[in-house]
């Protein structure tokens, strides 16, 4: 058995076999959402699938005719299989598409959060699909004509290869172009182009030359509501992480995942605000831009300071407290506290994370010795999947049965919910006890406090079989765009700068979006610059000098 001859085959067959094997292979939920844009699988639209799938494997044979050469042909396809096996996994598991932004999301997040993405149904399919196939292929003896001729006919493969794709491409057009046009998710599901383009997009736009971040808001100042007061303030905004409106209670929804925030007096919630993107790695950057999510990119949000810098100008004391995977350079120019490494003792963390009530650990003291007028940001773990049980201590198991596997595919629907509404009740938790602690520092410190609340983005549960976040904005369902948003603020802190809370809680149904929040922030804390814009400032229609 250990001396059977290895296979043979003439090498000019390899970018045809190899690209029968991707189309066929790595692509059902392309096929899936592609069979339901062309009006499903009735015996009227067999022949244009027919014809979609040798179009496909005829472009994809022209593409790797150009790689087949001795040195580099068994390498490169060895390459695309192992790859392609991990992607459509994950494609297949959770319902996600491919593009820039996701392969950004993958690359930025940490080691721990990677790790829960990973199972033994993965490592079974990328055995099956993705090594068994490549050792074939290695074991595989490729024969090669002489140099010329091998040029030539490898040419000619190309070019015919690319003509067939062509013509039916032409042939069918009149049924493509709908299909394409109103289906632009295609194109993020069709593996393995999806994720070498958006691969080759996250490489030059990290690469780009680095460009100097150009200052903003440098003439901010604190506004007449300042004159004379010698009260500090303490403004904390908490940064949720994966947390979706429509699991709020305080959003109509029917489990009671905000018993304490229900009770909170003062506390306004908005129930329509839209997030700038659908992963953390876009979102976080651009809420705290000026930039807004039709203007926002990432050269943009890295080109040009925030927020937190105009503050900063305007001489407020700024600080970020992470318990996820960093500020995604928001932060770079203030202070900053990683939380989320454990620490052996601490009875928030455990041997793999901490978790979110961490980030209030000695704040009261922070408060205490910072002799300026401060910011802190909270930034959550909040309900980071696919580990949702995770994410929450023991005693806020309170809906369940929960699932406790990053398999997602092993669990009920009912049971990933349950466990994802347990990671709401926490924050609902750790969102009270932040409003308790402003409450005690503005009566023992005589300082005047507010808290600002809003997710970054949302989750998919298994609507229409997605799971997780990061769509394409322009494709994402509303479960990964429509976040939580939430302010409260001390009495004498409304007083102060003139903010009618009755105005502002009249106005919580109607539709806001993080591009609000920057403007916001400003307005609420009368921070004066050129930067600031009163239209998309949900306080200016309610302050009493309006």
């Amino acid at each position: 058995m250990n001396h059977l001859p290895a296979p043979r085959l003439r090498a000019y067959y390899l970018p045809f076999l190899a690209s029968l094997f991707l189309v066929a292979a790595f692509n059902h939920s392309f096929w899936s959402r592609f069979a339901l844009a062309v009006g499903g699988t009735s015996a009227g639209t067999l022949p244009l699938l027919a014809a979609t799938f040798l179009m496909l494997v005829f472009a994809f044979t022209a593409c790797l005719s150009l790689v087949n050469f001795k040195p580099i042909a068994k390498p490169v396809i060895i390459a695309l299989f192992v790859a392609t096996a991990a992607v459509s996994y994950f494609m297949n598991q959770y319902g996600v598409q491919i593009d820039k932004a996701m392969v950004q999301n993958v690359v930025e997040t940490d080691v721990r959060e990677a790790g829960e993405l990973l199972n033994w149904r993965m490592m079974f399919t990328m055995a099956v699909l993705g090594v068994l196939p490549s050792l074939l292929l290695l074991r595989t003896r490729l024969e090669y004509a002489p140099a010329r001729r091998h040029l030539a006919v490898s040419g000619a493969i190309l070019a015919g290869s690319l003509a067939l794709a062509v013509a039916i491409l032409l042939l069918f057009f009149k049924s493509y172009a709908p299909a394409v046009r109103e289906h632009r998710e295609l194109r993020f599901l069709l593996t393995p182009t999806n994720y070498i383009q958006a691969v080759n997009g996250y490489v030059r736009q990290k690469w780009a030359k680095p460009q100097a971040v150009a200052p903003l808001g440098t003439d901010a100042v604190k506004g007449t509501s300042w004159a004379g007061q010698r009260r500090r303030t303490v403004t904390v905004i908490v940064v949720g992480e994966t947390a979706r409106a429509m699991n709020f209670s305080l959003n109509k929804y029917p489990r009671e995942t905000n018993p304490l925030l229900s009770r909170q007096p003062g506390l306004i919630n908005f129930s329509n605000v839209s997030s700038c993107g659908t992963s953390t790695a876009v979102s976080v950057p651009c809420v705290f831009s000026d930039f807004g999510r039709e203007e926002y990119s990432d050269a943009k949000g890295a080109g040009q300071e925030g927020l937190l810098d105009v503050l900063n100008h305007a001489g407020f004391s700024v600080l970020w407290r992470d318990n996820n995977s960093g500020c995604k350079g928001v932060c770079a120019r203030v202070d900053y506290e990683d939380l989320s490494e454990p620490v052996a003792g601490n009875p928030l963390c455990n041997s793999e994370e901490c978790y979110d009530e961490r980030l209030l650990e000695n704040l009261p003291a922070i408060i205490h010795e910072s002799s300026k007028d401060l910011v802190v940001v909270l930034h959550q773990k909040g309900s980071h999947g696919p580990a949702y049980w995770k994410r929450y201590p023991a005693e806020f198991l309170r809906f369940g049965p929960v699932c406790r596997t990053n398999d997602l595919e092993k669990c009920t629907q009912e049971s990933i919910v349950a466990a994802y509404d347990n990671t709401i009740l926490y924050t609902d938790y750790l969102l009270d006890k932040t409003i308790k602690l402003l409450k005690q520092s503005s009566e023992d410190e005589d300082i005047d406090t507010s808290m600002i609340y809003f997710s970054d983005h949302g989750e998919s549960l298994g609507e229409k079989n997605m799971y997780l976040h990061g769509a394409p904005y322009f494709i994402s369902p509303p479960e990964q765009r429509r976040v939580p948003f939430m302010l409260w603020f001390s009495e004498r802190f409304a007083d102060r700068f003139k903010v009618d809370t009755r105005c502002v809680a009249a106005r919580a149904s109607q539709s806001f979006s993080h591009d609000n929040v920057f403007h916001s922030v400003l307005g609420l804390l009368d921070v004066s610059t050129a930067v600031y814009n009163p239209g998309l400032d949900l306080f200016h229609a309610c302050s009493h000098d309006t």
